[in-house]
């Protein structure tokens, strides 16, 4: 895409996770600093950017844009009480298979789309099981966004799709072990684990871009 339709689409889904801001506050049943206007704002004004870079036609934008905007609320969400509302995950399946079954349509490409559908399997048992062994770790909450960015992942190829699998659960780590070093939470404190699901999708994203660039 174009830069201006990058800004275009940044500007759009910035404004659209900002107008969804107190609805989303109401989710998640308490004031939070992560659920003031700024925060969505910014986080799905960068997705709604990057969105834009990775796609390569209209139905593609459609689809990333609002799963941008999906996941920028999602990570408030979960910063601010640990929650991943099925209200927002459960439509963006459908949104986001749907999208998705257009821009193969359109580009014939029925192959994207059925790799999608595989890596979206694949990812949401993986963690289902992660989940059944700890689910002090893990909630079924993680379990259903990782179906929805292994759709996305998958999407892109199998390669993103590891990367961004794995890149979380190194983020993750390593910011458990910054919080512990820094007696911020204990060792039988929980974190948030959809933020990092969310970041270790953008990176296995990115590598897609910077290897075709």
């Amino acid at each position: 895409m174009s830069p201006v339709s990058v800004l275009v689409t940044a500007l759009m889904t910035g404004l659209l996770s900002a107008l969804c801001t107190p609805w989303a506050r109401g989710l998640a049943g308490r004031e939070s600093r992560w659920l003031h206007v700024t925060s969505p704002a910014l986080v799905g004004g960068l997705a709604g950017a990057g969105a834009a870079a990775l796609a390569q036609g209209w139905a593609e934008l459609v689809a990333f844009a609002a799963l941008a905007v999906a996941c920028a609320l999602l990570l408030c969400i979960d910063l601010a009480v640990h929650r991943l509302p099925d209200i927002i995950v459960g439509p963006m399946y459908l949104v986001l298979l749907v999208t998705l079954t257009v821009a193969a349509a359109t580009g014939g490409d029925w192959g994207r789309l059925g790799r999608a559908a595989a890596a979206m399997a694949l990812l949401a048992a993986g963690y289902f099981v992660l989940a059944f062994i700890s689910p002090a770790s893990l909630g079924l909450g993680d379990v259903k966004l990782a179906g929805l960015l292994g759709a996305f992942l998958g999407w892109l190829g199998w390669s993103q799709t590891l990367l961004g699998a794995l890149s979380a659960f190194v983020l993750v780590g390593l910011w458990s072990g910054v919080l512990l070093l820094t007696r911020r939470v204990q060792r039988t404190g929980s974190v948030a684990f959809g933020p990092w699901m969310i970041l270790g999708a953008v990176l296995g994203a990115a590598s897609g871009v910077s290897a075709v660039v």
